[in-house]
């Protein structure tokens, strides 16, 4: 089956206010005629207000990096997915590498995040991967089920398409390092394969599995391509328009 890339940029604690609102005035400018992939960027919380009015009625879809498990409450510096919605957020990322391995969050913390993003009516990119230590250990499939399993613990039938699977090897993520198209192609077929045990080949045919970690323009044309990859979350390459627009068109 085909399914239609989505193709994010994770912007990260990356860029000040004037960059933002630059950098989303070329990209709305820049894929004014793609009808290929959905786009999506995802700015530092204080800026996804002013982006995302940037951004309206562009094909660019704005979304947020993080988010609270809770809907509100006393949870000082949190920012839960009402908020997120109410400044124009339409999806948001749950599980990223950093979360999991910089922050320590749990799978079921994960999974509880990806309820509250559900819940309140916004998308969600899930994020799973396993570091290289994992990888050496060939405990990559195990890894990625068992992270995949809890983050999607409660999520219905009706509400799986709203949830875009994202595959960040950890060991590929900043270091300059990135997943073969094979290798990547791989963990995807696998990913596809748990979710057909977790709901049926039908359902899990239509979910998109997007790659991430280190895309650049110099491999995308080869990643974007490569078999079970759907479209990529993009790190660094995201801050430049030049260089998101040609990882986007090279799809």
């Amino acid at each position: 089956m085909t399914r239609r890339a989505f193709i994010a940029g994770n912007w990260k604690m990356n860029l000040d206010r004037r960059a933002s609102l630059r950098l989303a005035a070329a990209l709305a400018e820049g894929l004014a005629a793609e009808e290929r992939c959905e786009i999506a960027v995802c700015p530092p919380f204080v800026y996804i207000d002013e982006v995302a009015r940037a951004l309206a009625g562009s094909k660019i879809r704005v979304g947020g990096q993080n988010l609270c498990d809770e809907p509100e409450g006393a949870f000082t510096g949190e920012i839960s997915a009402r908020m997120l919605r109410d400044v124009g957020a339409e999806l948001v990322i749950v599980g990223h590498s950093e979360r999991r391995h910089l922050y320590g969050e749990s799978d079921e913390l994960v999974s509880s995040k990806l309820r509250s993003a559900l819940d309140e009516g916004l998308d969600a990119i899930l994020c799973v991967g396993e570091t290289l230590d994992e990888r050496t250990a060939e405990q990559t499939e195990s890894v990625i089920a068992r992270q995949l399993t809890h983050g999607l613990a409660g999520v219905s039938d009706s509400e799986l398409p709203r949830v875009t699977i994202a595959y960040e090897p950890v060991w590929a993520i900043g270091t300059g390092h990135n997943a073969t198209p094979a290798q990547a192609s791989e963990a995807h077929a696998y990913l596809r394969g748990v979710l057909s045990g977790l709901y049926d080949d039908s359902r899990a045919e239509r979910v998109r599995i997007q790659y991430g970690g280190s895309v650049k323009p110099s491999n995308a044309a080869e990643l974007l391509t490569a078999r079970e990859v759907d479209g990529a979350l993009v790190g660094g390459a995201s801050l430049e328009p030049d260089s998101f627009l040609q990882i986007v068109r090279s799809r």
